[in-house]
């Protein structure tokens, strides 16, 4: 059972700290933070001085019962991370795994992604990111061990064999990694421990259970909506509809008139009620009625955010791809397609409301949240609360879902600052009403697509401007990169693997108003569907199957060819379905993964489109987990779908009309269709899992209902109106 909550009186940091000269503590150094490899008794260990010595990423303890546990950086939102880190270790130390558990990292330096440069969780990268780091780490503890026994025993290491967390002699004698780790713990750490070959894994590349499950499953995981801090107050905030939006007046009186309220607090970003409990909280913030100057955006609507992205994808001009002649191409062609393709606003609607729970003592902070940042959160709360980083301690608890969206600061630095002020611990929870309607969306885009084919129907030409808000510049810690493209903007696009001779790809930046994020697949969300909803029109225009079409164009492709092969197979492309019924095919690469998608869908007769069945092909590179790589495709896809069908955030007169789950559904358990996912074997580097499923099923599904119906959906969600008007 993962190892989630610590026995009372200890805390993770102390369990780091404690430990006693009977326990083996290794940790490994990133390449990109110091140069070697370490390993120290809990005495010696820079951890137990906070940030002393070389960074380091994790740690593996052996103690003196044959129990291992694993500490682990990035944060658990459903992906998986409590199982695959400690696999990765495992595997490497021979460990028995049914004494492997799990502790969550506390938030420092130590524990940073190696691909990020600081401790953060996102962009599909916890497995690809530590899948030679947490090995090394396993492999060196595994030599130290045997070292250790060639010298209690007298024997040379290579005598000696490894398994189930037993060191073995020659002749059958064992001595456990507990009984060892003492000794283990005085000898070097090897600089360039020897990995296993793939083919002698006993647990990578296995469907282990998950180790965060039982915990899970008995109510005793702690989310950070479960914090609970003595004399807290609840904090419900009206929030600023917009950004820039500036509060003009609020009944503070009659907000403090509802029984329990106890404070209301102004900040930069609204109005805080704090109360002795959720619902005195909430009610006193609903009696503020607060009077906002909007601005600027007093008057922004949907509509005009439309044209303001159609007219950014028109005049597009920042060039991120250009090959070719694109005027000689379009001349000499024998077809030419135009389209226009539009994506709306997306809510993350994380099913655990945002929430943070914060405590400021004199010059320290300590807070609970579920958070994709611890890292970048020290920093920032420390800039808050003026303190040092040093001094503020994230207590990272379980995430109810993410999906980029508490990769975001606000709610922690909230949190942090109706501590600081009313001098009490708080706990900050957003509304679902609050966040749907104040909070932070995947950015609306519109991409606007021109493609020519040749006389054998072969494409010859695609020219593509795309207009929407820059990720980059609104995250506040990126800088738009010199030639002026936010890669965000243009992932799945620029980077498509289609072989087209003549091609242009530009960028137009609009920034019409609403706070835009990170969402699940970032840019690869609507631009698969734009590209792989144009590439089904360009072989509906070359009367080609869309299929062959496809595949014709990936020679240079193999992997991407490999999974489009592979979803075509098992989806038996080109055989009959039931009357009524139709396929639609679309593929994607992202976070170094590649994944095809088959989509099964029928239409009624009054527009309501069905998806019966879904296929997808993954090629994920090497396997740490087979189920954890079903569960997160057959979740991208249903968090994908759900957005295809119903997902659309709009704004009339400077405000978010939706506010909750009757006016911004997502799918229900009954739509949901049946998955079957196929992993392909590969011996390539691993990829990411998390989101790469996500991006197929939006234009898998409206390119099955072209086939179905004959009718071209360009803009999302997918629903009876947009039917009928396409």
């Amino acid at each position: 059972m993962a190892n989630l909550n610590t026995k009372a009186g200890t805390t993770r940091r102390g369990f780091l700290r404690s430990g006693g000269s009977a326990a083996l503590v290794v940790g490994f150094t990133l390449p990109a933070f110091a140069p070697r490899a370490w390993g120290a008794t809990p005495a010696q260990n820079p951890m137990a001085t906070r940030g002393v010595g070389p960074a380091l990423n994790a740690f593996l303890r052996i103690a003196p019962d044959n129990s291992i546990t694993v500490v682990c950086g990035p944060a658990e939102m459903g992906q998986g991370v409590l199982t695959a880190i400690p696999m990765l270790l495992a595997e490497e130390l021979d460990a028995d795994w049914s004494r492997v558990s799990v502790m969550q990292a506390p938030a420092d330096a130590a524990y940073a992604n190696p691909m990020f440069g600081m401790q953060v969780t996102g962009g599909s990268t916890t497995v690809r990111a530590h899948w030679e780091p947490l090995r090394k780490a396993g492999a060196a503890a595994r030599q130290m061990l045997v070292a250790a026994a060639a010298a209690q025993w007298k024997l040379s290491a290579s005598e000696l064999r490894t398994e189930k967390s037993y060191v073995i002699a020659p002749k059958g004698s064992k001595l456990s990694y507990g009984a060892l780790c003492s000794l283990a713990a005085r000898l070097p750490i090897p600089a360039q421990p020897t990995l296993k070959d793939s083919k002698d894994f006993k647990l990578l590349g296995k469907p282990l259970r998950r180790l965060d499950t039982p915990a899970k499953v008995t109510g005793v995981a702690r989310y950070g909506i479960d914090a609970q801090v003595p004399g807290m107050l609840i904090a419900v905030m009206a929030r600023a509809p917009l950004p820039g939006a500036k509060a003009l007046s609020f009944a503070e009186a009659d907000a403090k008139a509802v029984p329990g309220v106890r404070q209301v607090i102004a900040l930069p970003s609204g109005v805080a009620v704090l109360a002795d409990g959720y619902w005195a909280a909430k009610r006193g913030r609903d009696a503020l009625s607060v009077k906002w100057d909007l601005g600027d955006h007093a008057t922004l609507g949907s509509a005009g955010i439309s044209n303001a992205l159609d007219a950014a994808a028109a005049m597009a001009d920042v060039l991120s791809r250009d090959h070719g002649n694109v005027r000689d191409a379009a001349a000499n062609s024998a077809t030419s397609i135009d389209a226009v393709y539009e994506a709306p606003y997306l809510a993350h609607a994380c099913m655990e409301p945002m929430n943070c729970t914060a405590h400021v003592r004199g010059d320290e902070v300590e807070i609970w949240a579920g958070t994709q940042s611890q890292g970048p959160a020290q920093g920032i709360l420390g800039q808050v609360a003026q303190v040092t980083p040093a001094k503020v301690k994230v207590n990272t608890l379980l995430l109810g879902g993410g999906f980029g969206r508490r990769f975001a600061p606000d709610f922690c630095i909230d949190a942090v600052l109706l501590s600081k002020l009313s001098g009490k611990p708080v706990k900050l929870i957003y509304t679902r009403e609050d966040d749907m309607a104040a909070g932070y969306y995947r950015p609306a885009s519109v991409a606007r697509f021109e493609g020519a084919l040749d006389a054998k129907g072969v494409p010859t030409l695609l020219k593509v401007g795309v207009g929407t808000p820059s990720i980059m510049a609104a995250s506040g810690f990126m800088k738009i990169p010199d030639s002026g493209v936010d890669p965000f903007a243009l992932e799945g696009i620029h980077d498509h693997p289609y072989d087209i001779a003549h091609q242009r790809i530009a960028y137009g930046r609009a920034e019409p108003g609403p706070q835009v994020w990170f969402w699940r697949s970032v840019g690869h969300s609507q631009n698969i569907f734009f590209m792989e909803g144009f590439i089904d029109e360009l072989a509906a225009a070359a009367k080609k199957d869309p299929f062959e079409f496809r595949r014709a164009l990936l020679t240079n492709q193999p992997r991407c060819k490999g999974v489009l092969e592979l979803a075509a197979d098992r989806a038996n492309w080109g055989k009959a379905l039931p009357a009524g019924m139709a396929r639609g095919i679309a593929l994607a690469q992202s976070f170094g993964s590649y994944v095809a998608q088959v989509a099964e869908v029928s239409v009624a007769a009054d527009g309501t489109p069905r998806v019966h069945r879904v296929i997808a092909a993954v090629d994920c590179g090497m396997i740490v987990n087979p189920e954890i790589i079903r569960r997160q495709i057959e979740g991208g896809i249903a968090f994908g779908l759900s957005a295809a069908l119903y997902g659309r955030i709009t704004l009339k007169d400077g405000r978010v009309e939706q506010s909750n789950f009757h006016d911004y559904p997502v799918l229900r358990l009954p739509e949901m269709p049946r998955v079957e996912v196929h992993i392909m074997a590969s011996k390539e580097p691993p990829g990411g899992i998390g989101e790469p499923g996500t991006p197929p099923i939006a234009p898998a599904v409206v390119n099955a209902i072209f086939a179905a119906t004959g009718k071209r959906l360009r803009t999302l969600p997918i629903n009876r109106a947009a039917l009928a008007r396409a």
